[in-house]
């Protein structure tokens, strides 16, 4: 196989048992044709409201090698390359399934209900510093998205990073069987996507599914000070684990916390993993990074990492887009704002994490505030109304100035809260954008959250993007 080719027509024909009009190497494998790149084998997947082959070739036109399908689409310039195949989801499996035999990669699989995209980040970081670094990108964690990473997976790999999520039981399972995870991460089990289960007891038994495709001699990385630590430790070694590694602040943690220092923009960490004394800087605030960070270090340990590399390599970690990224924003008069951007996703143990975070932030003038701009949580069940109001004791804790919030389920924490700290509630996120843009002034420091359904990324957008206005005569 070529140096430069991730996949040959022969190599993907034989994996999917397919057959390949013509030769043709592909770089990279895609199921978008909006974001398809030059060399992509383009998988046209069917969805509940799409069909992948209507946008075959729009793929081929902006330069696709190939496109796997199971029919052949009406309308395709002459010569186009094709891999046609029974299914092409379960052709996309198959591919992953061929990428994962071919590689002999150390595979680390993340899951958890909150701090798996940042950890599987984290662990992104520090491992590309020691070798070739394979590993999820973005939020690509569903039953496309594992299959997706692993097909795009060079065979050169040392290490893979693969998270993995779920809404519902069942979902973790067959991702795991197909990654054949060496390591298992679970940040944390929480209370969130309580809608679909009966307890909490349930998504711990749901995230311990990531152990199912255990390599022989696989490492169950936990939680130590979760409460449902024990829970998915038995579920481990049930599934043939042969080490448990616990994380966190209690004394039988292997990865253990023993002093943590926080700072506006970095948090300085003194722990000890797996018997050897560590002392590192992480480049994000929060003591969630601080905790996740210790797993982070466990895993590299076992997967044959250096140590003293990755703790060094931690200091360089700023936090991704959407979970918690800071922005400078020029404001009025020629000062500036501090924007947390972290509107990706919400659920309370990580609305308060947030919440610590903006209480550290520095306001860079003497009359800057603390503001948090909140939106709904999804997907927690029965007693939603109840965990959004409970929000209200932790933002007067953590001594919040004023409080933004949109959405129906905000309206009762935003009622919850004394009445100096109420800035404004709106229906949705459009409609509060104007109202929190003429209460801003310069110095001050925002915090923007909830969960992807709220939308609260269009505030993060129009701050960012969108001139100051001038502010109202009787504004903030």
């Amino acid at each position: 196989m070529e140096a430069f080719a991730l996949w040959t027509s022969a190599e993907a024909a034989h994996a999917t048992q397919g057959t390949s009009d013509g030769f043709w190497t592909a770089s990279g494998v895609s199921i978008d044709s909006r974001s398809v790149a030059f060399g992509d084998l383009f998988v046209a997947l069917r969805g509940p409201n799409f069909d992948g082959h209507v946008f075959v070739a729009d793929a081929l036109a902006k330069g696709a090698a190939a496109a796997m399908v199971d029919r052949v689409p009406e309308t395709l310039p002459p010569g186009a390359n094709l891999l046609i195949v029974k299914d092409t989801f379960q052709a996309l499996y198959d591919l992953a399934a061929a990428a994962r035999q071919r590689c002999g990669a150390k595979v680390i699989a993340v899951t958890g209900s909150v701090g798996k995209t940042s950890t599987k980040e984290m662990l992104r970081h520090v491992l590309s510093e020691q070798g070739a670094t394979h590993a999820t990108t973005g939020n690509l964690n569903n039953h496309w998205g594992v299959p997706l990473t692993l097909a795009r997976m060079p065979v050169d790999s040392r290490f893979a990073v693969i998270e993995m999520g779920m809404n519902h039981p069942g979902e973790i399972e067959p991702l795991s069987k197909l990654a054949r995870p060496h390591i298992g991460v679970i940040t944390a089990i929480e209370a969130v996507h309580l809608e679909n289960f009966k307890s909490i007891d349930g998504i711990a038994d749901a995230k311990a599914e990531i152990f199912a495709g255990f390599e022989p001699g696989g490492t169950a990385i936990l939680n130590r000070d979760n409460p449902h630590f024990e829970r998915v430790a038995a579920a481990a070694r049930a599934a043939g684990a042969a080490e448990i590694i616990g994380f966190g602040e209690h004394p039988e943690a292997q990865a253990r916390l023993v002093k943590y220092a926080p700072h506006s923009a970095c948090s300085c960490v003194a722990a000890e993993i797996l018997g050897h004394p560590l002392t590192f800087k992480i480049g994000a605030p929060g003591r969630h990074w601080v905790l996740n960070a210790l797993a982070v270090l466990a895993a590299v340990q076992r997967a044959g990492g250096d140590l003293a590399e990755a703790g060094l390599a931690l200091a360089r970690i700023t936090a991704p887009k959407g979970r918690g990224e800071r922005h400078t924003v020029e404001w009025r008069d020629g000062g500036s704002i501090d924007v947390i951007d972290d509107s990706y996703n919400a659920s309370p143990p990580s609305m308060r994490a947030a919440f610590s975070v903006l209480a550290m932030a520095k306001p860079s003038t003497p009359r800057g505030r603390r503001i948090a701009v909140l939106g709904d949580m999804l997907e927690l069940g029965p007693d939603e109304q109840a965990a959004h109001n409970g929000l209200a004791e932790d933002l007067v804790r953590e001594g919040i100035d004023l409080v933004f919030a949109c959405g129906p389920l905000m309206r009762g924490l935003y009622e919850a809260l004394p009445a100096q700290k109420r800035g404004h509630h709106a229906p949705n996120s459009i409609e509060l954008i104007q109202p929190l843009r003429r209460a801003i002034r310069s110095g001050d420091v925002l915090l923007v959250k909830g969960s992807l359904g709220s939308r609260m990324g269009k505030i993060v957008e129009d701050l960012l993007t969108a001139p100051p206005q001038p502010r109202a005569a009787n504004g903030w």
